[in-house]
């Protein structure tokens, strides 16, 4: 099975909704395969559908004189915040020719990213009851995603080199008792994105059993 890889760089958050709603548009029809996509946001803190008011810890006025924007969405979960140095991952998959299983997709998603930390010497895990990769206390991705008709879009926000100051201003994902951490902060020295970039794409080529391939059509890693 085939799955695109498309590498956009930094991406405006509203720029990658549109972009989500044109591949999911195309996967539906089948115009395109399966399709991956890499980016960073410039600073933004997004609402999910369960999302609370309260867990936002700045209005928005405020958040713009900080140069952050803010965003509704209808991905699940509550709060996040997306910015540089942090890897955002939207796999536009068609579940219909994979398993029709949102927990089964969930879990997927998961394991790639807990084998994208072990790729850098990390251990990290799932958390019962909270979405997302965890070490001990400290959530290193985040996930939320929305499907219509078994196509997915959203999908994973993994703090490679992220400033985890800006956290500051929400309540990531309503967890008030549990941290947030970075591959830099546990490593003690500079990640890369481009390091990350290649160990997500081998990692999610591995777990849903996929063939890789960039846009332009070079194979970026083939699944074993």
């Amino acid at each position: 099975m085939l799955c695109y890889v498309e590498q956009l760089g930094v991406v405006l958050y509203a720029e990658g909704l549109r972009l989500q709603r044109e591949k999911v548009a195309a996967r539906k029809a089948g115009a395109i395969p399966d399709t991956l996509l890499l980016l960073e946001h410039p600073h933004v803190i997004t609402l999910g559908r369960n999302a609370r008011r309260e867990h936002l810890l700045a209005s928005a006025e405020a958040l713009r004189a900080l140069g952050i924007e803010l965003f509704e969405t209808d991905r699940g979960g509550d709060l996040t915040y997306h910015g540089p140095g942090q890897l955002v991952g939207y796999p536009i998959l068609d579940l219909a020719e994979h398993r029709r299983d949102v927990a089964w997709y969930m879990r997927s998603l998961e394991e790639a990213l807990i084998r994208v930390a072990a790729d850098f010497g990390v251990e990290a895990a799932g958390l019962a009851g909270a979405p997302g990769v965890w070490v001990g206390e400290a959530k290193l991705a985040a996930m939320g995603v929305h499907l219509s008709r078994w196509v997915t879009s959203h999908g994973f926000a993994l703090n490679v080199n992220t400033d985890l100051d800006y956290f500051r201003w929400i309540v990531p994902c309503g967890l008030a008792d549990k941290g947030v951490t970075s591959l830099e902060k546990l490593l003690g020295r500079r990640v890369e994105i481009k390091g990350a970039v290649e160990s997500v794409v081998e990692k999610f080529g591995e777990v849903f059993g996929m063939e890789m391939r960039s846009r332009q059509g070079l194979t970026v890693q083939s699944s074993t």
